[in-house]
């Protein structure tokens, strides 16, 4: 495994090496971050050789949890939280930060924001007077004023409590900005408890507040485990990534800002032998609005034998991939044209740059993985890919991260003023 000193430099050195030296002007108009624990890191991006540099790192007052910009291009908004998977904290806060519109460096801009639990999702409106944030357990959803500075002020008082459904996972304005849409997953049926079911909880939104409008919840929202989803750039089209049953769903929306109750297509995430995956994870359009990208995450099942090293489970295959839709553009419907493998196990982020000829992924820790008769460990990593003008996806190059005692939670492209 590849430690924090070997890591630094190796990109700072010529593991693949770019043809340019860096002190040469990078193409890129994104930078890129990635958080491991409190520590969210900046890179640079070289679009010509597909290779990231490292430039600073900040710190949060917790481990970073989410990211969304703001849409002058000139805050970034990240929330953190010492809670977890199974554990509560004590410590969640929303933080806005300046962004250096030259090279991409985070300042802190203002004082955080308590916020009431761990959250799991953050995202600024169209106007970027608002940032909601998404919350799992207890499924919750906030809204804070963002004020005309970028500082965070306090949070709106709602006019009545939300329909947040069970297990919130996403919260998003839709392009309109009438409505919000917050993605509940629900839970599998586990223990001998009973499967929670999924949905989609639509609101109005108007000057912060949120006023419960709809529950979209095909079958009652058994068999229904939505994770994320994203919006069209110009189309009407609702693309979501159905986490637990491995599929994506796609809904119309309404020129009010409402959404069909029904999806207009239902497609698997699966091609042939990815036998081991288990569920599917974030969801992206491509800048260009042809193609739509989700993963595929494995290494969540164990060996029979239950087998660990170095603490962690030994799995039984790491089948992580991303799966590549081309989208019909008079329809909207999705069809799986590729699942590239992913270059890393549970592939938990992924984004493009500006230009969309770039994606990075990002996995969430490492892996052991029983091969034959040895155990090989697979580091959690970024994972650097061209895309092509057909939408597929041509693996570059990686660089493997020791994320010591924490994760690979969150990372993200964010384009400069």
């Amino acid at each position: 495994m590849i430690n924090r000193r070997t890591f630094a430099a190796l990109l700072a050195g010529t593991v693949a090496a770019p043809k340019r030296a860096w002190s040469e002007p990078v193409t890129a108009n994104s930078v890129f971050y990635t958080s491991v624990g409190p520590e969210l890191t900046l890179f640079d991006i070289d679009i010509a050789d597909a290779a990231l540099q490292k430039r600073g790192a900040v710190t949060l007052p917790a481990n970073i949890q989410y990211a969304w910009p703001h849409p002058s291009k000139r805050y970034l908004y990240v929330v953190s939280s010492n809670g977890g998977p199974g554990l509560a904290g004590d410590k969640h806060l929303a933080s806005a930060f300046r962004v250096d519109p030259a090279s991409g460096a985070l300042q802190p801009h203002g004082e955080p924001q308590a916020l009431p639990s761990r959250p799991i999702h953050t995202s600024v409106d169209k106007s970027g007077e608002y940032l909601l944030t998404a919350y799992n357990d207890p499924s919750n959803v906030t809204v804070h004023r963002i004020k005309p500075d970028g500082t965070l002020g306090d949070a709106v008082s709602q006019p009545g409590k939300p329909d947040a459904g069970i297990y919130g996972h996403q919260v998003r304005t839709t392009p309109g900005n009438q409505t919000a849409l917050l993605v509940s997953r629900g839970n599998n049926a586990a223990g001998g408890k009973a499967e929670d079911p999924g949905a989609l909880k639509l609101y109005a939104f108007k000057d912060g507040a949120l006023t419960n409008l709809a529950s979209i919840a095909p079958g009652n929202g058994l068999g229904f485990g939505p994770r994320h989803l994203d919006f069209h750039p110009t189309q009407p089209w609702v693309f979501v990534s159905i986490e637990r049953q491995n599929q994506i769903y796609v809904y119309r929306l309404t020129p009010d800002g409402g959404l069909s109750p029904e999806p207009v297509f239902v497609k698997s995430s699966i091609l042939g032998a990815d036998k081991h995956t288990t569920s599917a994870g974030p969801i992206h359009v491509h800048p260009n609005g042809r193609f739509v990208y989700l993963t595929n995450r494995a290494g969540v099942t164990p060996t029979a034998a239950q087998e660990r090293i170095e603490g962690r489970p030994v799995f039984n295959s790491n089948d992580s991939s991303i799966a590549v839709y081309a989208i019909d553009q008079q329809t909207g419907e999705p069809t799986l044209i590729e699942t590239a493998y992913a270059e890393g196990a549970h592939t938990r982020t992924f984004s493009f740059d500006a230009s969309g000829r770039i994606l990075v992924a990002g996995s969430l820790v490492p892996i052991a993985v029983r091969q034959g008769d040895k155990v090989n460990v697979i580091p959690a990593a970024l994972s650097v890919f061209r895309v092509g003008d057909n939408g597929k996806l041509t693996f570059v190059r990686k660089y493997d991260i020791d994320t010591g005692n924490f994760s690979q939670w969150w990372s993200g492209m964010v384009s400069m003023a």
